[in-house]
């Protein structure tokens, strides 16, 4: 899938996954099957263009599909840990069909991120960059989710968890963002009704409550902080982060149960 299309020159493995879940989403409420036929063929390409020997290509030229150059200091342009998060629509697509490459393209994923990931983190030598990469790293922990049962996988989440509450803390006076907030009280809670990690409820609410000061009187919320100056705009994918987690976390709070989340990560 090109990322833009006038004119189509990059295809991002990222988003390629996220697609595939989200036709998938649309295919389950609707049973369109052209739906389910293009996230198919997509799951296919992720596997066989994006192919590398340390995982998986980032991004790729059209419409030759070769790879493009490497940043090294720019996640989005290297291959890392979070494109487990993409490689979640693998698992779905094994669900889906039943086709064992799926189920095996994830598994790969999974076993080559658990040995990689530990050098995601700081991975940059500027802070604010550190926490940007924060970001990045909260996905491969929802991308650990389909196989949090296994006994290899706890001790990632534990310790993924570990290291971003920490580096948040330590950086957060200089730059905070919003999003990696409300993704960390997400993955807690995930985490949690997984059976994986025991909640931390403290660190949970404490997150809550910091999440909540980032909304403004029209219901947004803002991108972040600057040496504690809240930054003047409101982002939308920050927003939608926050709403469901303050929403997940208000859930749980009142009524213990996760019914209504369980399916939306």
């Amino acid at each position: 899938m090109p990322f833009e299309i006038d004119p189509p020159e990059f295809a991002y493995f990222f988003d390629c996954g996220i697609i595939v879940r989200g036709l998938l989403a649309a295919w389950r409420a609707l049973r369109r099957e052209e739906w389910l036929a293009t996230a198919i063929e997509i799951g296919d390409s992720m596997m066989r263009d994006f192919e590398a020997k340390d995982g998986y290509h980032p991004i790729l030229s059209l419409p030759d599909k070769r790879p493009v150059e490497r940043d090294p200091l720019r996640w989005s342009r290297s291959p890392g840990c979070y494109q487990l998060k993409s490689a979640m629509a693998w698992a779905d697509l094994a669900e889906v069909t039943g086709e064992g490459r799926f189920g095996a393209a994830y598994e790969h994923a999974l076993g080559n991120q658990l040995l990689r990931y530990g050098g995601f983190l700081p991975g940059h030598p500027d802070p604010l960059k550190v926490m940007d990469r924060l970001h990045a790293f909260l996905y491969f922990l929802e991308g650990l989710l389909p196989a949090a049962g296994e006994l290899n996988v706890r001790p990632a989440l534990c310790d993924g968890l570990r290291r971003v509450a920490s580096l948040r803390e330590e950086i957060a006076p200089e730059f905070e963002r919003s999003d990696v907030i409300a993704q960390l009280l997400r993955i807690r809670l995930y985490a949690h009704w997984a059976g994986a990690v025991t909640l931390d409820s403290a660190a949970a609410e404490r997150e809550a409550a910091l999440l909540s000061g980032y909304q403004a009187a029209d219901g947004g919320f803002y991108f972040g902080r600057r040496g504690g100056e809240l930054a003047p705009f409101i982002n939308p994918v920050s927003a939608c982060f926050a709403v469901q987690a303050l929403a997940m976390w208000d859930e749980w709070t009142t009524h213990g149960t996760r019914a209504v989340w369980q399916n939306l990560i």
